[in-house]
Order: structure tokens, then sequence, then C-alpha cells
């Protein structure tokens, strides 16, 4: 007497669930890279703005905008509201959900747009020539 079995075994059913997590950790993995990437991008899109932004603002002053004097500076969310303010017309360019926030120093010639991740290690700085150099990324 043989016996039919219609259904799958426990060790199939273990692998099969074992192959769609293994799937599901690269999509998941290959998913965070292109959303890091992406605000990255948005961010030093933003600092490109704010070069523009400095143009007209020297032009308007005979000076650079800054949030702090010296070739460096701390972004925090208030900096980044003035830059907002006074270099992008007061649109809501730098949200949270770019995942950075900006400051601008100058050293009384030039200016440097300095962005810092929230919550993380990425720093991108970009010069008055529109360089960037990323540290961290």
């Amino acid at each position: 007497m043989t016996s039919k079995s219609s259904g799958f075994t426990l060790i199939e059913l273990l692998v099969v669930v074992a192959i769609l997590g293994i799937i599901a950790a690269i999509g998941i993995m290959s998913y965070n890279g292109y959303v890091g990437s992406a605000k990255k991008r948005s961010a030093e899109n933003v600092m490109q703005q704010i070069s523009l932004g400095q143009t007209e603002f020297y032009s308007d002053n005979g000076f650079y905008y800054r949030d702090s004097t010296g070739t460096s500076c701390n972004p925090t969310s208030t900096t980044s509201s003035a830059i907002e303010t006074n270099l992008l017309g007061g649109t809501d360019s730098i949200t949270s959900e770019m995942g950075y926030e900006l400051c601008v120093a100058n050293d009384g010639t030039n200016y440097k747009v300095f962005a810092k991740e929230n919550g993380g290690n990425c720093e991108i700085t970009m010069t008055a020539l529109g360089t960037f150099v990323r540290t961290n990324c």
C-alpha cells in the first residue's frame, strides 16, 4: 500500500521562507542606500540654491550672508530657517525629510555652505566656487 502526499514537506517550506528572507534583506539594503543617496543629492541641490541666493544677497548688500564668522559653522534648525528666510525667499527648501541641516560661514571674503546629516555622520561642504567636499558619506 502506497500513500501519496499532495503537500509540501516542512523542509521545502523552510527553504522557501529562507530564500524569501534573503531576497527581502537585499531589497531593504538597496532601498536604504537609494534613500540615503537621494537625501544627499537633495542637500547638495539646496546648497547650490544657497549659492545663487548668496549672489543676489551680495549684489543687494555688498557682502555675503553668514550664520557665523570664520571658516566653519555648526548647522542647526535655527541656521537652516535663517537661510530659508534670508537667501531662499522664505521657501521651505530645507525640510526634515531631506535629513540635513545647513549653515553658512563667511571669513570676510568668501563663504562656505555646510550641511550635516541629522543623526548621522555625513558632512558636506560647498565652497563659493561650487566645489563639494564630502566627509563620512
